[in-house]
């Protein structure tokens, strides 16, 4: 055999063995499931939510946020007006479930989950979510969007941001140091008088719940999980809201919104 002969069967042995997966259809409507993050909370202006400012369903034209609804309506027309978001501000995991049935209920092609800061942010270590609940209300989660949505619908799972590094970050300024303690916003991490040891233990449960959010993922064919590139990404002082030292500012909603869909299934689109 001719050694291009042979460089040919190889190539075509390996094309065999380990074909490319082919890119999702891109989707027609898109819904979101969160807490006050995807709800874009606090982002800027003034207190409140801000849905149209949202990374995953926002539809604010006037803003540098490029959400996914924003990136995939320049390549699908047909999404235009069924961008869902169907977060709630103060949401835990547990609250999930009924998230994923609403979505369902809205026949969503496109489904963003990032949830579980606020199973990591309570009032002290002692109160967070345990690791079975929030695993146990994730698959009850996934389940009900594997067997409700559409054939052709793609989930999206982003790892939970790092909240031991916004304390990093801030914990210097005197000024988010007194919002956090008069609004009382995630004292499990952010309370002056925490120990070194009580936010590793902070640290470790949001560990173990971004790698329940990436195993439970991982069980179903048309879930993507983001690979920790949201918890893993090294955020600033100006991505985080100066109404709250806490929520994404305009420009961490729009990092978001960026990390995010470089993860996602459509990255290179």
């Amino acid at each position: 055999m001719r050694r291009t002969t042979a460089v040919a069967v190889l190539i075509c042995w390996l094309a065999a063995a380990s074909p490319a997966q082919a890119r999702p259809p891109l989707p027609k409507s898109i819904a979101s499931i969160g807490d006050s993050i995807t709800r874009a909370t606090n982002v800027c202006c003034w207190y409140g939510d801000h849905p149209s400012r949202s990374w995953s369903t926002g539809d604010n034209a006037s803003d540098p946020i490029r959400s996914h609804y924003e990136r995939l309506l320049s390549l699908q027309p047909a999404i235009q007006g069924r961008n869902y978001n169907d977060s709630r501000s103060g949401a835990k995991m547990a609250d999930a479930p009924a998230q994923a049935a609403r979505a369902v209920s809205q026949g969503a092609h496109y489904v963003t989950i990032l949830m579980g800061a606020n199973d990591v942010c309570t009032s002290s270590p002692s109160t967070m979510t345990s690791t079975q609940s929030f695993r146990t209300n994730f698959e009850a989660t996934l389940e009900t969007l594997d067997s409700g949505l559409p054939g052709r619908s793609r989930i999206f799972v982003s790892s939970i941001p790092n909240v031991y590094q916004l304390w990093e970050i801030l914990h210097g300024n005197w000024l988010a140091r007194t919002v956090w303690e008069a609004a009382n916003i995630c004292q499990s991490m952010l309370d002056k008088d925490r120990t070194e040891a009580e936010r590793q233990a902070v640290s470790a449960r949001e560990a173990a719940f971004n790698e329940i959010l990436r195993d439970v993922c991982s069980r179903y064919s048309r879930c993507k999980f983001d690979d920790y590139a949201v918890y893993n990404f090294e955020f600033t002082t100006d991505m985080v809201s100066k109404l709250d030292y806490f929520h994404p500012s305009t420009a961490g909603q729009a990092t978001l919104a960026r990390v995010t869909w470089n993860a996602s299934w459509w990255p290179a689109s």
